[in-house]
């Protein structure tokens, strides 16, 4: 299976969203705002930013995080051939108000590091093997970065593990 053909579908999230918006008979400033209900004003996902994944091959990974738990679905449902996807393993915590889900940048790249050392690779190697990264790329995570998707589910599959073990509860 091609890269592309492995990787998170943006589109399938869109469809998804918009399932879900019609059955509830909502706007997609109604969906915002619900997707919204732990975030502050101060940077709100805004509607655009939803209904631009029909056309996007990439997005911003705290943002998805966000739609995805409104969703109340994993990452790893919209991974191709991902199997056990609705197992518990995978869920998203529930939040309070005040609180974000984030990447967790630095443990990625703590776990990413500990199988590169463990399988005697270069940096350069595990570029190549998970594809669509640089080196540097990889190596940044360690300070911090955001990260977006499809890539960090490349990540999270390279290493074998639940996309919620990367990530952290955040305060507002």
């Amino acid at each position: 299976m091609a890269l592309r053909e492995r990787d998170f579908d943006l589109y399938a999230l869109y469809e998804a969203l918009d399932e879900r918006r019609h059955s509830r008979n909502l706007t997609w400033a109604a969906l915002a705002a619900e997707v919204n209900r732990h975030r502050t004003r101060l940077r709100p996902i805004a509607a655009s930013t939803i209904t631009s994944l029909k056309d996007k091959r990439v997005a911003e990974g705290d943002a998805v995080l966000q739609m995805l738990i409104w969703l109340e679905r994993p990452p790893e449902s919209f991974m191709p051939g991902m199997a056990g996807a609705g197992d518990k393993r995978f869920r998203l915590p529930q939040l309070t108000r005040g609180q974000i889900l984030r990447w967790n940048t630095q443990s990625l790249h703590g776990a990413l590091d500990g199988r590169r050392r463990e399988r005697g690779l270069t940096w350069a190697e595990v570029a190549r093997d998970v594809g669509g990264f640089t080196p540097g790329m990889l190596t940044n995570l360690a300070s911090g970065p955001h990260i977006g998707f499809p890539r960090v589910m490349r990540l999270v599959r390279w290493l074998g593990k639940p996309a919620v073990s990367f990530t952290r509860i955040a305060e507002w």
